[in-house]
């Protein structure tokens, strides 16, 4: 590479040519360039109102598409504001680079300057850095590598006066690729025999198992298991007859009592977390494995009987050829229960001024087309769209939850929508997170996205009010706003829902062009704690 081509520009380049087809970001005067140089290079953009909104974004395209998703920040303040969207990636092992502008090495005295690289590390990504024009090809090479193969959220550092140095000419590095390994003949053995002597088996799969449904369900066949997720895999097993769909707090009461009651869980790429063994209880009685490609992952959050390094695919296949045929838990009083009562309940409609969200959310499944992307933000509100609105697949939902922070689910639900354009997407959110991130509305609308943004509206902070019961809640109770009318005011077609009556506007919006998001702000209960909360707040 010769001539007048910069750094920079032999980024973007060299990026397009390793497959990277979208980016998001906010552009400043230290990432202007390396944004424009991935345009030249064919490279969509997409531009965001605010760094963390561009971040998730990223994220949640990256987790819906399966592929490596860049976000472009300004050195600085650009990262900094960037910094919990790309916590939550780094927490969720989302493949997403972070393309950071950087101060040069002598301006030690420039406002911008921070420790990015120590920045990046402090949220659990793995921090890389352009160092030279000589070293630049083989740098983008390595920090995209790590994203692809291993699951990584890196944060690239781009020095400014390494960007506008010459591009130095030469061969471009050969891609290493990072294979999970397979896993130990011993511990496949010890698994399938587990297996064989198992009389109620379970497999929880995780993010990890995400593409391997073939290989489980065959496997599950085999020895009798029942199916179920970790909230961020679910859809994994949609249509299965013996999925018990999400393990954990969105559980049914019908999952976590036959959850409970197994004698053998094997977590295939799922962490087992508190959150998806409710503190350990859904787990208690039963003896735990765990398969993971990541050897500090096994045992991380459970004491486990028997922890399997390998690939979820490759270790189910090797345990499939030596385990052998049983029932297990498939009897058919299970399978007959898990027919009639595998869904949360939904109770009667009482007229009044505000709707139960079960209620709510109930009705949304029977409206919205079955081809769709939920995405839902944090707060008191987000088991009843986890639990109620059915998803088509794991790519039919994305949940931006392993930082717990609120404000990031209209940013999700746009990545979401970016990255499948052929399903519905859905973005629920509490009107305190809606409000948090409310300036990529803005986004949505430029975008002409037909999102439908579904806002559980309870005046104030749910989770904080709920859990401080009898407490002065002046700080966290809001007076009610009309969000509809905001989101009338930047382009969206709107309603404020009090009953499923109100929900006709859905099947308008449906029948028209939906070339512009539909907000429902749901002014909903909130006389209680929704039960995934009452069982996480045991834990407090």
């Amino acid at each position: 590479m010769t001539g007048d081509v910069t750094v920079v520009g032999q980024v973007g380049t060299l990026l397009a040519e390793l497959g990277v087809g979208r980016a998001f970001g906010v552009v400043g005067s230290g990432n202007f360039h390396v944004t424009n140089a991935l345009r030249a290079a064919g490279v969509d953009y997409v531009a965001a109102r605010h760094e963390t909104g561009a971040a998730t974004m990223a994220d949640a395209y990256a987790r819906t598409s399966g592929e490596v998703a860049v976000v472009t920040v300004h050195q600085g303040c650009g990262l900094t504001n960037a910094l919990t969207g790309i916590g939550e990636a780094a927490k969720s092992r989302t493949p997403l680079l972070v393309l950071a502008a950087d101060t040069p090495g002598a301006q030690v005295r420039s406002n911008f300057r921070v420790d990015q690289d120590a920045l990046a590390r402090s949220v659990g990504a793995v921090a890389e850095r352009v160092h030279s024009p000589a070293s630049a090809a083989a740098d983008v090479v390595r920090a995209y590598g790590t994203c692809r193969d291993q699951r990584r959220t890196v944060v690239l550092n781009l020095p400014l006066d390494v960007q506008a140095a010459p591009a130095v000419a030469g061969v471009a590095p050969r891609r290493v690729t990072w294979a999970a390994p397979r896993p130990d003949a011993g511990a496949v053995g010890q698994l399938a025999r587990l297996l064989d002597d198992a009389e109620r088996p379970v497999f929880v799969a995780g993010r990890g198992a995400r593409g391997a449904r073939t290989e489980l369900e065959a496997l599950a066949d085999r020895c009798g298991a029942l199916l179920a997720t970790s909230a961020v895999a679910h859809g994994l097993f949609t249509g299965s007859p013996w999925s018990l769909g999400i393990s954990g707090g969105f559980s049914t009461p019908l999952a976590a009592e036959l959850i409970t009651d197994a004698d053998l869980v094997v977590a295939w790429g799922a962490s087992l977390t508190t959150w998806t063994t409710r503190h350990g209880d859904l787990v208690a009685h039963a003896v735990l494995v765990q398969v993971d490609d990541t050897p500090e992952a096994l045992g991380a959050n459970r004491p486990v009987s028997l922890g399997v390094l390998g690939d979820v695919a490759s270790t189910a296949r090797d345990v499939l050829e030596v385990a052998g045929k049983a029932t297990g838990y498939r009897t058919e009083v299970v399978g007959e229960r898990i027919r009639t009562d595998a869904r949360h309940p939904a109770p009667t409609e009482v007229p009044g001024e505000r709707i139960d969200p079960r209620v709510l959310s109930a009705a949304l499944d029977e409206l919205l087309p079955a081809e769709r992307t939920v995405v839902t933000d944090s707060g008191n509100f987000m088991g009843y769209p986890a639990g109620y609105l059915r998803v088509p697949d794991e790519a039919g939902f994305c949940f931006t939850q392993g930082f717990q922070s609120i404000g990031l689910g209209l940013a999700t639900g746009i990545g979401a929508a970016l990255a499948r354009p052929d399903r519905v997407p859905v973005a629920a959110c509490g009107d305190g997170g809606f409000l948090m991130g409310i300036s990529e509305l803005e986004t949505a609308v430029r975008l002409g996205l037909g999102l439908v943004i579904v806002v559980y509206d309870d005046a104030g902070y749910g989770a904080e009010f709920h859990h401080f019961a009898g407490d002065d809640h002046a700080t966290v109770r809001f007076p009610d706003t009309d969000l509809a009318a905001i989101a009338r005011g930047c382009g969206c077609d709107a309603a404020v829902v009090r009953s499923t009556a109100d929900l006709a506007i859905v099947g308008e919006w449906l029948a028209g062009p939906r070339s512009a998001p539909l907000l429902l702000d749901a002014k909903v209960i909130s006389d209680g704690p929704s039960w995934w909360l009452a069982e996480a707040f045991k834990g407090h």
